[in-house]
């Protein structure tokens, strides 16, 4: 009998190929193959000019949704009809949840089969996995598909409907999302709160003590019985001390004062308490826990996570990465308890297994953590894994291995010291027995090293010691406002709020960067001025949509339609079409909504100027002496730190011109610094008809307006500079100031051109030819392509016996020869692919690219869809192309059921 097997991805085809018997054909649907139309193409003719076709859902027909298949996979579909004409049996092997089961019912409507038809379902790639799904299969869960069905049409009415008001009274491009614009509003709410804060300042005391030939140190608590103020004692609006709390607040005269005392006086030991405590290994990683640990101690964006992941589970690794489960199957935990006792020995294995539960009631995705595949777990240096994809299998490795250990057995040790009229107080901690630490510690990626980091020995003190006092030292304190959300908090915050799926929050959060909302520093998520005229706009005009607690509760619906407790189509009627539904609510405020107004943004102590968000970015305008003044904020200012200082500044360089540094020594030229939309910058000269365009030069990273003097400038303007030639090819090598710093580069002619980023230690304004030489010779470290050292060499090309290597780099695999270089198809494993192959993807790439002087990049994320025409008027055909994100991941997307479907 010929059976039929279709996967998502041809990963994942080839993985489950190799543990089925004879007779069974594997293919790949690439995705979804049916979806909500994404652009005004895709709606078929009939449908054209119909107001609901718009939106994809026929609201005023029971949320009828119109389906079509995207042009893309067109041929996909073409090619799996063949394959099922060919076939005795369809077997649908889509991943287990919500969205693996919406692909394939869109599968089932699409290919119509006429042979028998089976669901199989697993939570790894193994070969025990495979056949025992194979023995066990099922039909289409309808219930499921309907949940995501109706997730799906809720995102669709909410983006497709919010989107286009944003559009008229705020700018162009904007989007609104179920999820997305509750993410921003917390970002949002953040930022106001750092915004208000107020830094207070208060000093105390450390001291270096010594005793039994042991430096330790401790610090001041308390004066003559009072408590000494700390950062919790102040109020942070008013950077005033609580009302009411009993503290003294000392100032830098007093700690001096009492430096001198204490230096003089006799330190003897009051108490000494020690309190042992133990600690429990975490619980293996559901989807959160991974993007957050991974964010923190890889520095993995929440989207590339989800990527490697997929590729763990889709190459046999890793079981499904998309769970809100932290249970292990007994497999898994027999598993983990034989490399514990393998690998660290019988004393780190507690006498029973440890069982996790889930503690989120809504917990519906897979039903098992993430853990390593399989009845016996590969090590990471037993994986054959490299660069991102060993980092992250690591990362799950030892979670799960130190899922089962022991606990952690420590000692708290608390000493209370009296001098004088104080009391100091020295901490520490004795690490008694590791257990689990000895394989794994949150936020770090060397348990040994970190075991000793947590480790604060003191010696050994008894009550009336008399400890040696080495110095005394004042140190100021200055309140912090509230840390910003990085991406890990962010994910941690949605999930504890109940907004949202896990599984979505990658999405989420690179949507929100991709439209502007927020732009990253370092590891902080910032929002923009445009994310607080968007928020403020929601907030005034439907509350409801980014209130917290609404979300929950729409995401707990969405639940209990899954699990068959509440209806989908009522809940959308009244969601939508009920007097206080969506579509009501939006024609009711639109025309109240003032443009002016809403792209006017209200900060908390600015005074005198107003931030508006215009078609170029955010730009101040104030009102002197009967004209207006407009100018740009730099797009990098973030709203908390936007000063009535820094808006002077920006105004006063519009209205007086530049601030004149001096003269270039060589030309005379006036040197002006300036602050632009992108940052500060040096000019020389002024723009005059003659000289439309005078030389700029941007700040280095690191380097204040305050900092610039006119040798700076002139060296910054004198970029790029030349260092000298190559000694061996006589080429040129320059130094320069680039989008991504300082580099050097090394101009080969025809051969094109060698450039490295310059180290912290180099300055680009005096870095000398040897230096340059010395990078040059270096490993090329390409931006998002990883080292240049080969993960495996292929073979000479044919045409000069030059090596094609296999790379990884930060967008994933690629093949390179010579300057040309081409992406892995997405879902092929690298480490399968032939000389032939490489071959073929440099000819593609290097014929796209003419003579492949670009670089080759990973395949991009498609483009958020655009919205189809409403109407044949000029203004809905201007408005008709652009499309609101919705929540939903655009790779998959639900279906309705047992209804009539629109051929397409």
């Amino acid at each position: 009998m010929n059976s039929l097997v279709i996967v998502e991805s041809p990963t994942k085809a080839r993985t489950i190929r190799a543990f089925l018997p004879a007779g069974y054909r594997v293919e790949a649907s690439m995705g979804h193959v049916r979806d909500l139309p994404g652009e005004a193409s895709e709606i078929p003719p009939k449908y054209k000019g119909i107001e609901w076709a718009r939106l994809g859902v026929n609201v005023d027909a029971g949320f009828e949704p119109l389906y079509v298949v995207p042009h893309d996979k067109k041929k996909v579909v073409r090619e799996l009809k063949e394959a099922v004409k060919e076939a005795d049996e369809l077997i649908l092997a889509t991943d287990e949840d919500r969205e693996g089961e919406s692909i394939s019912w869109h599968l089932l409507q699409l290919l119509a089969p006429k042979v028998p038809v089976k669901r199989m379902v697993f939570h790894e790639i193994t070969r025990e996995a495979i056949r025992e799904a194979l023995a066990s299969t099922r039909k289409v869960d309808d219930q499921l598909v309907r949940a995501q069905e109706t997730r799906r049409i809720l995102d669709r009415l909410v983006g497709y409907t919010l989107s286009p008001l944003l559009w008229k009274k705020i700018a162009w491009g904007l989007s609104a999302g179920r999820v997305q614009s509750v993410a921003v509003r917390l970002l949002v709410l953040r930022e106001r709160e750092r915004r208000a804060f107020r830094a207070a300042t208060y000093w105390d005391l450390t001291a270096h003590l010594r005793h039994a030939a042991q430096s330790f140190e401790a610090q001041l608590v308390s004066v003559k019985g009072t408590k000494v103020a700390s950062g919790r004692d102040f109020d942070e609006t008013t950077g005033k001390l609580i009302p009411g709390r009993d503290v003294v607040l000392l100032g830098q005269t007093d700690v001096e004062a009492l430096k001198v005392t204490l230096e003089k006086s006799v330190w003897s030991v009051a108490s000494v308490e020690e309190k042992p405590n133990t600690r429990k290994p975490s619980p293996p990683f559901t989807t959160s826990t991974l993007q957050q640990e991974a964010n923190r101690k890889l520095r993995f964006s929440a989207r590339d996570t989800m990527r490697i992941a997929q590729n763990l589970y889709e190459q046999g690794y890793i079981t499904y990465m998309r769970t809100d489960s932290v249970h292990l199957s007994s497999q898994a935990i027999l598993a983990a308890r034989e490399c514990v006792e393998r690998l660290y020995g019988s004393t780190y294995l507690p006498p029973k297994p440890r069982q996790y539960v889930t503690k989120s009631a809504s917990a519906q995705e897979a039903h098992e953590a993430i853990r390593p595949a399989g009845s016996h777990f590969r090590t990471p240096e037993e994986s054959g894994l490299s660069g991102r994809e060993l980092a992250v299998y690591d990362l799950i490795w030892k979670r799960t291995v130190a899922s089962q250990m022991a606990d952690a057995k420590q000692t708290s040790i608390i000493v209370t010291i009296d001098v004088a009229t104080t009391v100091f107080r020295a901490a520490g901690k004795r690490i008694d027995f590791a257990g689990f630490l000895r394989a794994y510690v949150e936020g770090s990626d060397d348990p040994e090293a970190a075991l000793e980091d947590q480790e604060v020995l003191l010696p050994t003190l008894s009550v009336g010691d008399t400890p040696a006092c080495q110095s005394v030292e004042p140190l100021s304190h200055e309140t912090q406002p509230p840390a910003r959300y990085t991406e890990a908090s962010l994910v941690k915050e949605l999930e504890a709020d109940g907004v949202g799926r896990p599984s979505t929050y990658a999405t989420v959060i690179g949507t929100i960067i991709e439209r502007g909302y927020v732009q990253k520093q370092g590891q902080a998520l910032v929002p923009t001025f445009t994310a607080f005229g968007v928020t403020a706009l929601l907030e005034q005009h439907f509350p409801h949509l980014v209130d917290i607690k609404f979300t929950a509760r729409m995401e707990q619906t969405l639940d209990d339609i899954a699990e068959g407790h509440a209806e989908w189509l009522p809940y959308l009627e009244e969601f939508y079409l009920g007097a206080e539904g969506l579509r009501n609510q939006v024609q009711s405020h639109e025309a109240s909504i003032d443009p002016a107004e809403a792209r006017t943004i209200q900060l908390q102590g600015l005074h005198h100027a107003k931030i508006r968000i215009g078609r170029f970015g955010p730009y101040v305008e104030v009102e002197r002496d009967g004209a207006v003044i407009k100018a740009s904020v730099p797009k990098d200012a973030a709203p908390a730190d936007l000063t009535d200082e820094q808006i002077e500044n920006i105004l006063r360089q519009k209205i007086e011109g530049p601030d004149e540094l001096g003269k270039h020594p060589v030309t005379e030229e006036p040197i002006y610094l300036l602050t632009g939309q992108y940052g500060p910058y040096v000019q020389l000269g002024a723009v005059t008809e003659e000289n439309k365009k005078p030389k700029r030069a941007s700040l280095p990273k690191g380097v204040t307006p305050d900092q610039v003097t006119v040798d700076l400038a002139v060296g910054l303007l004198a970029l790029p500079r030349h260092l000298g030639n190559h000694p061996e090819t006589d080429g040129k090598i320059f130094a320069g100031l680039g989008r991504f710093g300082p580099y050097v580069v090394y101009d080969q002619g025809k051969l094109g051109k060698e450039y490295r980023s310059l180290k912290g230690e180099d300055s680009v304004l005096t870095v000398p030819l040897a230096r340059a030489l010395e990078l040059l010779a270096q490993p090329k470290m390409g931006r998002g392509r990883g080292t240049a050292k080969p993960l495996r060499e292929l073979g000479p090309h044919p045409e000069d016996q030059a090596q094609v290597g296999l790379y990884d780099g930060q967008y994933g695999p690629y093949v390179r020869h010579a300057k040309v270089t081409a992406s892995i198809p997405k879902g092929r494993a690298p480490e399968s692919i032939t000389l032939a192959e490489a071959l073929e993807l440099l000819a593609a790439k290097q014929g796209m690219t003419g003579r492949g002087r670009r670089r080759a990049t990973a395949p991009k994320t498609p483009a958020a869809p655009k919205a189809p025409a409403a109407s044949k008027t000029p203004t809905a055909r201007r408005t008709a192309k652009k499309v609101p994100v919705v929540e939903s991941p655009a790779a998959k997307s639900p279906a309705p059921l047992k209804r009539k479907r629109v051929k397409t």
